[in-house]
Order: C-alpha cells, then structure tokens, then sequence
C-alpha cells in the first residue's frame, strides 16, 4: 500500500489549498479514504471521511464548513480542499485507508501563518 500526499505548504490565515493523495497497492474505489492530521505536541486527529464513491461525506466539527473531501476513482486519487484556513490548522496532514490512521502515508505539511 503507497499514500503519497501532497500540496501542503505554507499559506496565510484565511488562504486555501488544495491537498492531493495518490493511492496505490489496493482497490481503491472500494475503499472508504480518510485524511487525519497532527499538529506539532498533539495527538493524531481525524478530520474527514468519504465513502467509496463519494456519495457521502463526513467531517469533524473543527473543520465542517471549511473542507472538502473528494475522490477520483478512477485515478485513484483523494483530496482535500482546505478554505478559511487558521493558524490552528497548522499539522502535518495524512490521507489513509482507516480512520484511526493505522494504515496511511508519510504526510504532506501545511503551515498557516502570517
């Protein structure tokens, strides 16, 4: 199994970005795909789930509204489109093939910050 995230960066508060996760080594379109972070001294968070044909979209309280999680199955790739973004979403951010983040990939960083 290979999730190579990528997209992160750094961006002012209140700027977006567009996070991408190349899935591999599995059936990806019958896969739910989740994205979770963490931030620097804090616990693994998850944020958002999608189901298998993105019929369904699911999201933690600290990011609904702001977030977008989609899919191409046919490339086999995840995203997640971050607006309104705040300083307190700076973490590194994992797509993954569980929701606890047992199986997921090195991560991408995203900094908000002026």
């Amino acid at each position: 199994v290979q999730l190579q995230a990528s997209g992160g960066g750094l961006v002012q508060p209140g700027g977006s970005l567009r996070l991408s996760c190349a899935a591999s080594g599995f059936t990806f379109g019958h896969t739910w795909m989740y994205w979770l972070r963490q931030a620097p001294g804090k616990e693994l968070e998850w944020i958002s789930s999608i189901t298998t044909f993105g019929s369904y979209t699911y999201y933690a309280d600290s990011v609904q509204d702001r977030f977008n999680i989609s899919r191409d199955n046919t490339n086999s790739i995840l995203y997640l489109e971050m607006n309104s973004l705040k300083p307190e979403d700076t973490a590194r951010y994992y797509c993954a093939k569980d929701k606890a983040g047992n199986v997921r990939g090195q991560g991408t960083l995203v900094t908000v910050s002026s």
